[in-house]
């Protein structure tokens, strides 16, 4: 597909409708793109970042259709294959290319591609390319969401060029968006999976994006944002020590026992005037509970044993919790078990790395009793006084 931005800035990306499934573990509901974009200066063009190589044909063809005949440079934002992955085939086409980047990404792109060194012009921070009334400035944007991430500033048109940041995995036809509710919602989730571990990079990212005067934000995945405040503002929410009254139960239960403490327990919740969100593991989109631990004050982990361990569901979802590092603050657990079990100890061990408290939890023997349903009463209350006393909520 190609669409003109601004005078002599088109995007040459590729729409992937199809994909459901990146890096073999994010699903993609609503597919993706892999945004390129070709700068004709008066002297010099630039192809900024590159396809999948699944997609590498498409790309080809639509350089074809522009009728471009040469291209000096090719920036390389982030050596990521979803990005880079066609810089080997366009630079069999277009010998006289050089490939623009930063010295670590250098480093990546030749493990990764096995580009020689001779290919590369490196730059840093301020550097800028004469293209000819076109400038583009390099901003070093690190960790979003690898460690060799940067972007561009066109400066004659205003445009910022930010790669992964600011990203979402949504294919459509209307390249540019204003703001909407799918935007958004595809925007969250793109942060939740991807960029979240890195919000205090964010802040400092945003910080030096904002010095400069943008009238369109363009990605390397989902929409080009022609009002860049929404985004921007969206990503400062997000990242803000704000959150939400609000518990997300991740659970999983094999013979109910869990599963009546799980629903005891969250009326308990709503009669005190907290959201509850639970999430059955054995059916959960894995990008929806992501979602959904951008803003939530409270998780808790509801899982049976088996063979004195948390359930695999359960394991897993603690180790995306404990990866994903969302602003949480306060965990628990609740729980059933036969003749034994070590569950507190494993889910906490990968919750290590967050910035939590442990509230006392509630883990018992069979199926629940009186004096079980009584200390859920009592956690329920705890989380209660816990948000309502610690808390800045949204």
């Amino acid at each position: 597909m190609i669409k003109k931005i601004k005078e002599n800035v088109y995007y040459v990306g590729v729409i992937h409708w199809d994909r459901r499934l990146f890096d073999e573990l994010i699903p993609l509901p609503h597919g993706t793109s892999y945004n390129a974009y070709l700068i004709k200066g008066n002297e010099k063009t630039l192809l900024m970042d590159t396809v999948d190589p699944f997609k590498e044909k498409e790309l080809i063809e639509n350089l074809k259709k522009l009728k471009v005949k040469r291209i000096d440079y090719i920036v390389s934002n982030h050596a990521e294959q979803d990005h880079s992955g066609a810089i080997p085939e366009i630079l069999k086409l277009y010998p006289e290319a050089k490939v623009v980047t930063n010295e670590k990404c250098k480093e990546f792109l030749k493990e990764l591609l096995l580009i020689s060194e001779e290919k590369f012009i490196t730059v840093k921070e301020g550097d800028t390319l004469d293209l000819g009334e076109a400038t583009l400035e390099f901003i070093m944007t690190p960790w979003v969401h690898w460690p060799e991430t940067m972007s561009g500033y066109l400066r004659e048109h205003r445009i910022l060029f930010t790669c992964d940041f600011f990203g979402s995995h949504l294919a459509t036809s209307n390249i540019f968006t204003e703001g909407s509710f799918e935007v958004y919602e595809s925007a969250k989730r793109y942060y939740a999976e991807i960029m979240m571990p890195f919000r205090n990079s964010i802040k400092k990212n945003i910080e030096k994006i904002e010095r400069f005067k943008i009238d369109i934000i363009a990605p390397s995945h989902g929409p080009l944002y022609k009002r860049p405040e929404f985004i921007i503002n969206a990503y400062k929410e997000w990242i803000s020590d704000r959150v939400k009254n609000e518990v997300i139960i991740p659970y999983v239960s094999m013979h109910h026992s869990t599963e009546k403490m799980v629903y005891y327990f969250m009326d308990k919740l709503i009669d005190k005037g907290i959201e509850v969100k639970p999430f059955n593991l054995s059916v959960t989109d894995l990008g929806e509970l992501a979602i959904s631990l951008v803003d939530a004050a409270t998780i808790v982990i509801a899982t049976p044993t088996v063979l004195t361990g948390a359930h695999p569901a359960a394991v897993y979802v603690a180790y995306i919790v404990g990866a994903l590092r969302p602003k949480t603050r306060f965990v628990s657990v609740i729980g059933s078990y036969g003749w034994g079990s070590t569950m507190l100890e494993q889910i906490k061990m990968f919750l290590k790395n967050l910035k939590v408290e442990f509230i006392e939890p509630v883990v018992i023997k069979g199926y629940p009793k009186e004096q079980d349903f009584k200390r859920l009463d009592e956690l329920a209350e705890e989380i209660y006084i816990r948000h309502k006393k610690d808390l800045i909520l949204i």
